[in-house]
């Protein structure tokens, strides 16, 4: 395939240290969900080491094959936790993915999705308004607001069960700017990071969770120019061009506020990952990392920053007498580091009893657009975290990544389980 001049390899070389961390031992196989379902070389994170040096060394190209093999990657980040080295592969398969799209570009139709819809938040709100009009005709209901993909609809996961896209969008029923009501102090001014998801999905989550802030003192405002945090573009596709006016939007959206609050471990993580992969210049490097020194996921925010005591968490009527487990998002855990601060949460509500899942930061297998790529293997690793938490004999499996709850929700409904999925911030009153 005929390249361009531009340097083929300009992403990748930026991450060169990270490709040269890994000592090959192999320990990565162990760890990596993607492996442990195909046990094939290239699935995991030494195996693709091995395939892009490969490629700077010009005894591969950036074929169709090798995109493929470069796409099978939840971004869990379990190699790099357990690699003796540290050995930051998931950065080098980010860059690589961002050279590969230089070289091929992205094939139709994400590439209208991602360059056209996404960083336009009207167009992509008309979108998901038609397809919320397509769902209701087209996805018979499972149960609830659940509903399930059709079998002509394989693109998306064949089988798979989704909530229902609701009626109105967040932006649409909440205010911009969100007092303390009378008699409380505000403390300081919060933006609301929504993402997609609580946008046009969980709107009721982010209703609850202006509420409780306004009830700590916490003013929060929703600037309604936020955009998508940008995850399936520049890390999932791997368009840094696009993410840059995806993180511009956000950075200039959110600039009059103490912290930036996200519901969404993905979106936090994201967020601050904006000045790793797209600061192309001084001045993007430095309002990214302003930007992002701001973002705080809710479960670190309550904790680190408000400080709340423990009788500020008290339950939601429908979790008294309840029995709760904790999946923790792979980018919470290990993108973020932050592992006590939800925990802390559940155990401190009143009334619910808290059971620690084995595994409980096993990836679920969602990844994003990985889990429509891929969704059979999706499904398989998912199935191993549902064995966990049908371990623990729970009646709700909590976790603080709208994309783990679709992904957990799915598995349950699939295997039958009596088990409600919810979002941490859903358990409090």
């Amino acid at each position: 395939m005929a390249i361009t001049t531009r340097d083929r390899y300009e992403q990748i070389k930026r991450f060169e240290g990270d490709l040269s961390q890994c000592m090959k031992c192999g320990f990565c196989t162990f760890f990596c969900p993607v492996y442990q379902e195909e046990f094939v070389e290239s699935s995991v994170a030494r195996g693709k080491n091995m395939m892009i040096r490969e490629l700077l060394a010009g005894e591969l190209d950036y074929t169709k094959e090798y995109a493929d093999r470069l796409n099978k990657c939840t971004l869990c980040m379990a190699c790099t936790t357990n690699c003796p080295a540290r050995a930051n592969i998931p950065n080098v398969i980010v860059a690589a993915r961002a050279d590969t799209v230089e070289a091929r570009g992205i094939k139709f139709p994400y590439n209208i999705v991602y360059r056209w819809v996404l960083p336009r938040r009207t167009l992509f709100g008309n979108v998901v308004r038609f397809a919320s009009w397509f769902q209701g005709i087209f996805l018979p209901k499972t149960e609830g607001t659940i509903r399930h993909l059709s079998m002509f609809l394989s693109a998306l996961g064949k089988g798979r069960q989704i909530p229902e896209i609701a009626p109105k969008f967040l932006r649409q029923v909440v205010p911009v700017v969100n007092k303390p009501p009378a008699g409380v102090e505000t403390r300081m001014k919060v933006g609301y990071f929504t993402g997609c998801m609580t946008d046009f999905v969980l709107p009721d989550l982010g209703e609850h969770i202006i509420d409780f802030l306004n009830r700590k003192g916490v003013e929060v405002v929703v600037p309604k120019e936020q955009g998508c945090c940008g995850a399936p573009v520049f890390l999932g596709a791997g368009d840094f061009d696009t993410g840059r006016k995806m993180a511009d939007t956000n950075v200039k959206a959110f600039e009059d506020v103490d912290y930036i609050i996200s519901d969404c471990a993905t979106c936090t993580s994201s967020l601050k990952d904006y000045v790793k992969f797209l600061a192309d210049t001084s001045e993007r490097k430095e309002a990214y990392t302003k930007f992002g020194d701001k973002v705080k996921d809710i479960s670190e925010f309550l904790v680190d920053v408000l400080k709340l005591p423990a009788s500020a968490y008290q339950p939601a009527s429908e979790v008294k007498g309840k029995k709760v487990t904790w999946h923790d998002p792979c980018h919470l855990v290990r993108h973020l580091g932050i592992k006590d601060q939800p925990r802390q949460i559940i155990k401190s509500i009143p009334g619910v009893e808290y059971v620690e899942m084995p595994n409980a930061d096993r990836c679920c297998g969602m990844a994003g657009t990985f889990s429509i790529y891929y969704y059979d293997l999706s499904k398989k690793i998912a199935d191993k975290k549902v064995e966990a938490i049908e371990s623990t004999g729970a009646d709700i499996v909590v976790s603080s990544c709208p994309g783990c709850e679709i992904q957990l929700l799915d598995g349950v409904i699939r295997n039958k389980m009596p088990v409600k999925v919810m979002h941490i911030m859903e358990l409090l009153q």
